[in-house]
């Protein structure tokens, strides 16, 4: 048919060529005109029946023996709807969304629709506030960084006078290793099948979030066994000061422990609620040594002193019941923290041929510890 159609528009304009051309005297020009009204009648009968054609759409024929895809009739808007019917104002389902007549919707309640689930499930918990400020690295496994702690100094000499040559010792090493986070979570073949849409991406999510909180909490306080090590891991890191009252003076007395090479950079690191514990304190002048900003993009910007806090759960919070010696907040500088990682995050979906389980399973490899410690400032809870 679509040949046809090309050979009637060649000849077409061949005979509009023959006719453009001036020098050309013998023409029959009653020929021409019924050989086109030929043409137009043949050309608009093809373009109607094209045009049927393409309006019958995807119309299962006889000929055709593969399966129509069925719309999942419990995602669309027309149910969603119903759905809300049935649940605010009592109002029965319709037929079609009723897989049996006899079967009341009282006897087997209502399908919630996927999209609505989306909604429902989610349950929100606090974190990433710590990971974006460390240093990430990608180190193979067993490779040795040497530091040093003594740096040279210069001196003043006169003219046509040298200076002594000063060594750059390396006082130690640090090697990172491999510690492999993993994240594996399952659903009925069932509940795959039956809900897919509202349970893919939520899956997902869920996991990503659970390996950035493992991850934030070894960064904290990993015991570096088997795990990454913390940054309050070791007691004897960093400057310690006993508090037994949150003031004005805990934070000045914080303040003066942190070294000056490391104002530029540190923060500090506690719970909300020890935060808002210093809300309304003021200083000798009257003026609030808490602050909360609010920028452009709507976010808390906290503040002590004019340096900016960082909120996490991973930390105990001061109270009458916190016990002696437990740190609850501190001053650090994350970019002295590497999280080496070896293997980045991977998800893998498969089935569990013994239950028929979808398994999503989610793995890396990494490795992280304190660089240095001379920007740490731990608060305690002072007591015997």
């Amino acid at each position: 048919m679509n040949k046809r159609l090309e050979e009637i528009l060649q000849r077409k304009e061949e005979i509009r060529s023959l006719l453009a051309d001036e020098t050309n005297k013998n023409i029959n020009f009653d020929e021409i005109e019924k050989e086109l009204r030929e043409l137009d009648e043949e050309e608009k009968e093809i373009r109607r029946r094209q045009t049927i054609i393409d309006g019958m759409g995807t119309m299962t024929t006889r000929t055709n023996t593969a399966k129509p895809v069925k719309a999942n009739i419990y995602d669309s808007e027309e149910y969603r709807q119903a759905f809300m019917n049935y649940v605010c104002r009592g109002e029965r389902l319709p037929k079609e969304f009723r897989s049996d007549e006899v079967t009341a919707t009282t006897d087997i309640g209502a399908l919630v629709p996927p999209v609505t689930l989306n909604k429902i499930i989610e349950k929100l918990e606090a974190y990433g506030m710590i990971l974006p400020l460390v240093t990430r690295t990608a180190y193979k496994t067993g490779m040795v960084i040497p530091t040093a702690s003594v740096k040279p100094t210069a001196t003043w000499v006169a003219e046509g006078a040298g200076s002594d040559k000063q060594k750059k010792a390396l006082s130690g090493t640090i090697t990172f290793g491999h510690f492999k986070l993993r994240c594996a979570v399952a659903v009925t073949l069932e509940t795959e099948n039956m809900a897919y849409s509202a349970f893919e991406t939520t899956l997902v999510k869920n996991i990503v979030e659970a390996m950035a909180k493992a991850l934030e909490m070894a960064i904290i306080s990993g015991t570096g066994s088997g795990q990454p090590t913390g940054i309050l891991t070791d007691d004897s890191k960093g400057a310690k000061l006993k508090v037994s009252a949150l003031d004005y003076q805990t934070l000045i007395n914080a303040e003066a422990e942190l070294p000056m090479e490391y104002e530029n950079g540190a923060v500090w690191c506690m719970t909300k609620k020890t935060f808002m514990q210093f809300i309304g304190m003021v200083d000798k002048n009257g003026q609030p040594i808490a602050r909360v900003n609010y920028g452009i993009g709507g976010k808390p910007e906290r503040i002590l002193l004019g340096r900016t806090v960082k909120l996490t759960n991973y930390i105990d919070t001061f109270n009458e019941s916190l016990g002696a010696g437990k740190v609850f907040a501190f001053l650090y500088n994350f970019a002295d923290y590497t999280l080496n990682t070896n293997f980045q995050i991977g998800i893998k979906t498969y089935e569990d041929n013994d239950t028929d389980d979808i398994i999503r399973k989610m793995i890396m490899v990494c490795d992280g510890k304190p660089i240095i410690y001379d920007s740490l400032v731990k608060l305690v809870k002072a007591g015997e």
